[in-house]
């Protein structure tokens, strides 16, 4: 009987303490400043800072906090309590897709001069890295496959400031940062959607709207009734959430290398709306869950709430872009 009592009074201890734990990695990182991470990067390796430092060692630094901030990566815990953790790992996807997409730009777009020229020897080696699935526990875990990334980014950018045959390039140009931007842009648009689902709306089926000849696989309903289930609601809710942290600090990074580009297209202020945006989306949250109200009724949404700065963000990019486009 006493060991019985023991036990129970061992597991009451354990999961209060886990509770305890689980409360401290459920925090937000803070944000870092994206000047004086380049400066550090650059000095380790007793480089100048030069064009693109700050946005590739945002991507390192981004990545390294998914993997070191306090709990480290939970995504794929298979333990109490970063396995009954529901919010910081959705929080950590929302973050690691803009990684990858950021990943894909540099690979694709930022260190290429044109369609035809090779791609860098470090990035292709990263990219797929950073695109490992992210729940794997084991065999290999998901953080190995990050750490690799950060090695061959780290590869990269340590090449920007050497001249010569065997360096890297990163080219600040219009055009580069628009495609970049157009990656985003999409990303928002899904996440607008789906946090506007929260409340169920009926809406008609535009998918082939404004082109005659087009077509698709399979026939759709005139009219479409979509709605996010409640289980995924906040799911959805905090991977805006890590999205909007990631955004803030690339794009605050891309201010940074393309400060000329923006500055002769008159832009920097568009890019500084945005991260405005992205910032006030990312407000202290002082309810103890989220709430699902019904858009105009008694209770609050906060899905509502994230999709109203999320659509505004990005409709500042379409803008962006637009901007970038011109002559």
């Amino acid at each position: 009987m006493k060991l019985g009592k023991w036990a129970a009074v061992l597991i009451g201890v354990y999961l209060v303490l886990a509770t305890i734990v689980g409360i401290y990695w459920s925090g937000t990182p803070d944000h870092f400043d994206v000047r004086d991470n380049a400066t550090r990067y650059a000095t380790s390796t007793e480089q100048a800072v030069v064009t693109g430092t700050t946005t590739v060692t945002a991507l390192q630094e981004t990545i390294r906090t998914l993997l070191e901030k306090p709990g480290g990566y939970l995504h794929n815990d298979m333990f109490p309590p970063g396995m009954w953790l529901d919010n910081k790992p959705n929080w950590e996807y929302g973050v690691l897709v803009q990684s990858r997409d950021l990943a894909r730009a540099l690979r694709e777009v930022l260190s290429r001069s044109q369609s035809q020229s090779k791609e860098d020897v470090d990035l292709t080696l990263a990219e797929p890295r950073i695109n490992f699935q992210s729940k794997s526990w084991i065999l290999p875990a998901s953080e190995s496959e990050y750490r690799d990334a950060l090695r061959f980014l780290e590869a990269y950018r340590a090449r920007l400031a050497v001249t010569g045959e065997s360096s890297a390039q990163f080219y600040a140009r219009a055009d580069n940062l628009s495609h970049w931007l157009g990656m985003i842009e999409k990303r928002l648009g899904s996440l607008s959607q789906r946090l506007s689902a929260s409340v169920g709306q009926r809406r008609l089926n535009t998918d082939l709207a404004g082109d005659t000849a087009a077509a698709q696989s399979t026939s759709g309903p005139e009219e479409i009734i979509v709605r996010t289930s409640w289980s995924e609601i906040d799911d959805i809710f905090y991977e805006s959430r890590g999205a909007a942290w990631a955004l803030t600090q690339f794009l605050k990074a891309a201010e940074v290398d393309f400060s000329d580009v923006l500055a002769k297209k008159n832009a920097t202020v568009s890019l500084r709306q945005i991260i405005r945006e992205l910032e006030s989306a990312q407000a202290p949250i002082w309810s103890p869950v989220i709430l699902n109200g019904s858009g105009f009724g008694l209770w609050a949404n906060h899905s509502l709430v994230m999709a109203s700065y999320i659509s505004r963000a990005n409709a500042a990019l379409i803008d962006l872009r637009e901007l970038l486009a011109q002559g």
